[in-house]
């Protein structure tokens, strides 16, 4: 925890805790869905593994995460404490969609853009069996250029290494684009009629793609 403000107000009292770095966005984490300490890192990407490590112990000792062992692995939980911050992380959220929607080059990161989207996919929109989704971001440096989402009813797999399977539709985008159509900034069909987002596929599957991710969790936020 960090330094104490000296003041007896909750709100002082919650931010000791809370207004370290990282903090809030292991919260987030968390809330979405994130369980293992290797997925928190993968939503996570710039935060160093010491340093996660270390506000988990912190928000776990606050009595905010429960650590549950499976064998050799751990899964991290909000408690019921940690979950009543869940209207708190949304309205900050909403917040910053509506006051603070400006992107520098740095906030774009296509791991992190398809990890999100990954987590989002409508199953049910998805064709039975296995379909698999090529992103290609041409501008992007080559470790990071070309990714794979393979979906099966059950899951969908995240690889940055080509998986061996047929492609049923390759998507080429800008990366700003692409990130601008998940926070609801622009449409999928205005970023297609553009030319900053293709599809190659069968004519079915390209006009599908778009309803086989569910919205960003504050892509409906209103801006001003």
């Amino acid at each position: 925890m960090g330094a104490s403000y000296g003041q007896f107000c909750p709100v002082a009292k919650a931010m000791e805790l809370l207004d370290e770095r990282w903090t809030m966005l292991v919260i987030r984490e968390l809330m979405a869905g994130s369980r293992r300490f290797n997925d928190l890192r993968r939503g996570l990407p710039r935060m160093s593994p010491s340093l996660l490590s270390r506000r988990l112990q912190q928000l776990t000792a606050a009595g905010l995460v429960e650590r549950h062992p499976f064998g050799a692995e751990v899964e991290y939980e909000l408690t019921p404490a940690g979950k009543e911050l869940q209207p708190i992380v949304m309205a900050l959220g909403a917040w910053g969609a509506r006051w603070v929607p400006e992107l520098g080059d740095r906030d774009l990161d296509p791991k992190l853009l398809l990890w999100d989207m990954h987590r989002t996919v409508d199953h049910g929109a998805v064709p039975r069996g296995r379909t698999v989704l090529r992103f290609s971001f041409p501008a992007a440096p080559r470790p990071v250029r070309d990714w794979w989402l393979v979906i099966t009813p059950d899951e969908a797999d995240l690889c940055d290494i080509d998986p061996g399977h047929e492609v049923d539709v390759l998507v080429t985008a800008e990366l700003r684009c692409l990130t601008d159509v998940w926070r609801g900034e622009r449409s999928w069909s205005s970023a297609l009629r553009s030319g900053e987002i293709a599809f190659q596929g069968p004519e079915d599957l390209r006009r599908a793609v778009p309803g086989w991710f569910k919205p960003f969790a504050f892509a409906a936020v209103p801006r001003p």
